[in-house]
């Protein structure tokens, strides 16, 4: 389906007649102008999609331009409740900076930045990062922005920060390392140096038939530098953000495919977790595995960790799993999505959907999602005063969700697979709620019930966004890494084969 038979489908309307044209990334479409009326087309509920989407992009893409430092990193998130210049925080991560790669090489795709203004932004972000400190071929988890050095302790606070190197916060950054290298054919060298020493059997432990509960054939959650030694925990569950370092690990052919199959789709029946799952036994490749799944209003569905959204969404904007694995993945995505969209229409009734690990409106951070839709036993929950239903228990009215949240970056991620729905969540909560700042784009969460907005934008939710808007608006811009060469060699084949028994 091209780009413009699919933006139909999402609002049904006979045509695109009218829709503005997107540039080709090689900057002779002419840039779109950033910030420039811009609010009328975010605000609106009728109107061309493809200019709506547009419009939303250009927005975000300006308030993750304004999170880049001199030095050449983007903050991790920016304060926007002044009257003056958003305010970028002095930490940054890993994923933040892999963020604003793909983001600067998605501007160029649709033309709201030229192909040389992409090709001296990534220059600009690559100075800096060949700058930072690393170990064992990967990056430490939090930096200074304003300085590129190792950050030693919170800003503010003064707590010590540990030296750790994430496995899936270096996924992230990995990811927007091989798109800059993809779009930038002028920058490649540079890149292949800074990734020649990358190799994602660092973080990965085989395993061990004598001692699985310590050698369970997954990835680390990362290593500790100082006490040279990896964590001793492990990400198990395969229906995850953190699942990215094991698809680059397979990609790369630097861990056995056995890897993907000793992940869990649920947990194994005679496991605490969120309720009982169905499935059977089966073996693939030699494995034994639990091919698991929960039913969630009425559809069988693979959980995540905590039925978060960017948890379930995130993978997909980058290696095409729907497409090599349409009866497993394909409808593993949209199910999750659906069920989202039902918790917060149906069950809790707040009238808007999208729940996601983000900032909390009224201050700090947490993780947000639908309980039913995650293994943990104790779940994510989708309103900061955590309704929480035991499995078996009846369920309490929607009144008993109270200070339910809802953030952008989820309807976005839904939006490849929900669109119509997810375009029109997004244009409710434009509309109901002072949750759009011209110029810069969504705020980063809503507190439904109080209509209290975040003052903050975050670097890794406005990077989904510009991820989800450029696979809508120009699928595959941001896939050619992982569709093609040696690794869609190896992963292809591996996720056809993928069965979770949902069809």
């Amino acid at each position: 389906m091209d780009r413009r038979t699919f933006l139909k489908t999402l609002t049904g309307a006979a045509g695109a007649a009218g829709a503005v044209a997107l540039g080709t990334g090689t900057g002779t479409a002419g840039p779109v102008a950033l910030g420039t009326g811009t609010a009328s087309a975010a605000r609106r509920t009728g109107g061309d999609t493809e200019e709506i989407l547009l419009s939303w992009f250009a927005d975000t893409y300006r308030s993750i331009e304004a999170m880049v430092t001199e030095f050449g990193l983007p903050a991790d998130n920016i304060d926007l409740s002044g009257d003056g210049a958003p305010v970028p925080t002095v930490n940054t991560s890993t994923t933040n900076i892999g963020c604003g790669l793909w983001s600067t090489v998605a501007a160029a795709g649709l033309g709201v930045i030229s192909g040389e203004q992409m090709r001296r932004r990534l220059d600009r972000t690559l100075t800096a990062i060949e700058q930072l400190d690393r170990e064992h071929g990967f990056w430490f988890n939090w930096y200074d922005a304003f300085t590129g050095e190792v950050l030693q302790e919170w800003p503010g606070s003064g707590d010590p920060v540990r030296k750790f190197l994430s496995s899936v916060d270096n996924g992230w950054f990995d990811v927007g390392l091989r798109i800059a290298a993809d779009a930038e054919p002028s920058l490649r060298g540079r890149i292949a140096r800074l990734r020649k020493d990358v190799d994602w059997s660092f973080f990965y432990v085989p395993y061990d038939a004598d001692d699985p509960g310590a050698n369970p054939g997954h990835m680390s959650t990362g290593f500790n530098v100082d006490e040279d030694a990896f964590t001793g925990n492990f990400y198990g569950a395969l229906n995850s953000e953190t699942r990215i370092a094991s698809l680059l690990a397979l990609g790369d052919g630097t861990v056995p495919t056995d890897h993907y199959w000793r992940t869990y789709r649920t947990f194994p029946p005679d496991w605490e977790q969120e309720m009982p799952p169905g499935g059977e036994w089966v073996t693939v490749d030699g494995v034994e595995m639990f091919r698991g799944h929960y039913v969630y209003r009425g559809r069988k569905v693979v959980p995540n960790w905590g039925g978060s959204m960017f948890g379930a969404l995130m993978p997909p904007l980058f290696v095409p799993d729907y497409e090599w694995s349409p009866r497993s993945w394909k409808l593993n995505h949209r199910r999750f999505a659906l069920g989202q969209l039902e918790h917060g229409l149906h069950e809790a009734e707040y009238g808007y959907w999208g729940f996601s690990p983000c900032n909390v409106p009224e201050g700090g951070y947490q993780e947000y999602g639908v309980q039913w839709l995650g293994i943990s036993p104790t779940g994510y929950c989708s309103n900061t005063d955590r309704t929480y239903v035991p499995y078996g228990e009846e369920p309490p009215p929607p009144s008993a969700y109270t200070n339910g949240v809802v953030t952008p970056h989820a309807a976005f991620l839904a939006m490849p697979f929900l669109g119509s729905e997810a375009i029109g969540n997004l244009k409710r909560i434009a509309r109901d709620f002072d949750a759009y700042e011209d110029g810069y784009g969504f705020y980063d969460s809503v507190n439904v019930g109080t209509g209290h907005v975040s003052d903050r934008m975050l670097s890794l939710d406005q990077g989904m966004i510009t991820a989800a808007i450029a696979q809508v608006l120009k699928p595959g811009l941001l896939q050619r890494p992982f569709r093609t060469g040696a690794f869609a060699r190896r992963l292809r084949p591996l996720l056809a084969r993928e069965n979770f028994g949902i069809a």
